[in-house]
């Protein structure tokens, strides 16, 4: 059988050059995991002077290594053809002399070229603000004292290094010294252009060069189940902190997260990153998000109206913004109402004319609403203060704040921090004093809080909405199956 013959000696010749070739592939994939494991952080001695004893018997024996293996697969195939060979005696057949060529000297020259090719390598972490520049490139696996030099003394890279969660990457050959290294910062959380320090290695030394670039804009999407509290749930979603302030933001006219909110929570989210060269630099809107609680289904799409403010609205076209948030502090508890109560300090029977708020030092008060700012400063018993006005007839106050971080005359918009919570003032614990005015007069904040609704979508802008709304029931489930798949 001609054919059967032919077909053995193509096997052969095949099985003998793969073999040939992948033992010497072998030893140049344990060179790559040596290099690897060095750069990593040499703590694998071990390990690598193993991998290096392999790598170099597997080098200097290819054709033993070869023929060995060749020998018993050969012979394997041989066995099985006999089998298939019942016919004709196979000395009736023509004797065919096989002859393979291999050049295992150019394999492993070529082998040894793969070894010495160098080898980049790229690390990314964030500032820190105990960082000098030498723990910093330690960090990012780079021994080069020239650049800790460069880094320390340069004026730019101590500006870009200056600040804690900076994004940076190095670059980095074999011998860990550095080829290239990048700092991505924004100057203001409004920007949409970021800042890049780049510092190069070149044949005059080292140079460092600042530039501005637009920034990227990404949508992601997770979801989580409420176990403990809603912080917990989005935390283990790894969901930024403001997008779960947007979160609730959103349905803060709908669900109380103070007191309604149910283990078993569901929660699904659509939002915007915004990247710099493919990095993470800052969160951006939510697009889309919905909230099972209590067997509730609430869900929200951001729409935008020509020429007029963005707003949530419910898949039917029913605003879901407020005029004002629900309260001026995220994730706290009231721990006293309007009326009548005997005062702490002076332990007195006296009106409260606001709502307290208890949150830790630091955490941030925000405005209910749009405004300006009517003071900011110090006022007796509430201490640092900052009251602003909504409208002719409302305005609000926040008392008791650590720092103040508005100024009298600025105009600021629902949900910009003012300052942070604080003691200051006739106080005996960190508090936020909230009060809501009309025309002069204190008023429960949330009898006018559930009373001022935005308008609904109009009529004309109807079609347009409702494709965003098409698209976003379609982000709802893909959101839900990321949830639930990670759940598992």
């Amino acid at each position: 059988m001609p054919f059967l013959n032919d077909f053995k000696t193509r096997l052969g010749a095949l099985l003998i050059k793969l073999l040939v070739q992948g033992t010497l592939a072998l030893g140049a994939a344990l060179s790559s995991i040596q290099r690897a494991l060095a750069w990593l952080d040499g703590q694998h001695p071990q390990l690598t002077q193993w991998l290096n004893a392999l790598r170099t018997w597997v080098l200097r024996h290819p054709k033993m290594i070869s023929s060995t293996v060749a020998s018993v697969l050969m012979a394997t195939g041989a066995g099985a053809f006999a089998i298939a060979n019942l016919g004709p005696d196979i000395s009736d057949q023509p004797v065919v002399s096989v002859s393979v060529p291999v050049e295992v000297a150019d394999l492993a020259a070529q082998a040894l070229a793969i070894e010495q090719t160098e080898l980049n390598l790229t690390r990314s972490d964030l500032t820190r603000t105990a960082d000098t520049p030498e723990s910093l490139l330690r960090r990012m696996g780079v021994v080069d004292p020239q650049v800790a030099a460069f880094l320390r003394k340069n004026p730019l890279a101590k500006e870009a290094l200056l600040r804690s969660g900076r994004t940076v990457s190095a670059e980095v050959n074999n011998q860990k010294q550095l080829r290239q290294l990048s700092v991505r910062w924004l100057r203001n959380e409004t920007d949409t252009a970021f800042q890049r320090l780049v510092v190069t290695r070149t044949a005059q030394g080292l140079q460092a060069v600042q530039t501005s670039a637009a920034m990227n804009t990404s949508v992601r999407m997770t979801g989580g189940t409420v176990a403990s509290s809603l912080y917990a749930a989005a935390d283990e979603a790894r969901l930024p902190d403001p997008v779960i302030s947007q979160l609730t933001d959103i349905f803060s006219s709908q669900i109380d997260f103070h007191r309604t909110l149910r283990k078993g929570a569901r929660f699904a989210v659509v939002y915007e990153v915004l990247e710099a060269d493919g990095e993470p630099i800052r969160t951006g809107r939510v697009l889309s998000a919905e909230f099972n609680n209590d067997n509730q289904l609430y869900q929200a799409v951001w729409f935008q109206e020509p020429g007029q403010k963005g707003n949530y609205y419910a898949l039917d076209g029913k605003s879901l913004r407020r005029a004002y948030l629900a309260a001026p502090v995220a994730f706290s508890r009231k721990t006293s109402g309007m009326g009548m109560r005997l005062h702490p300090i002076f332990q007195t029977l006296q009106k409260h004319n606001g709502v307290d708020y208890a949150a830790p030092t630091g955490t941030p008060a925000m405005s209910i609403g749009d405004g300006v700012v009517d003071f900011a400063g110090v006022q007796n018993g509430y201490g640092n203060v900052v009251i602003v006005r909504h409208s002719p007839s409302h305005s609000t106050v926040y008392a008791h704040l650590s720092r103040i971080q508005v100024s009298k005359g600025q105009s600021i918009q629902k949900g910009q921090t003012i300052g942070a919570v604080g003691s200051t003032g006739w106080s005996t614990g960190p508090h936020l004093h909230f009060e809501f005015r009309v025309n002069g007069a204190h008023v429960d904040p949330q009898s006018v809080i559930q009373q001022a609704q935005a308008t609904p979508i109009s009529p004309a802008a109807m079609a347009r909405f409702n494709a965003a709304v098409k698209y976003a029931k379609s982000q709802f489930e893909a959101a839900a199956l990321m949830r639930d798949t990670n759940e598992l």
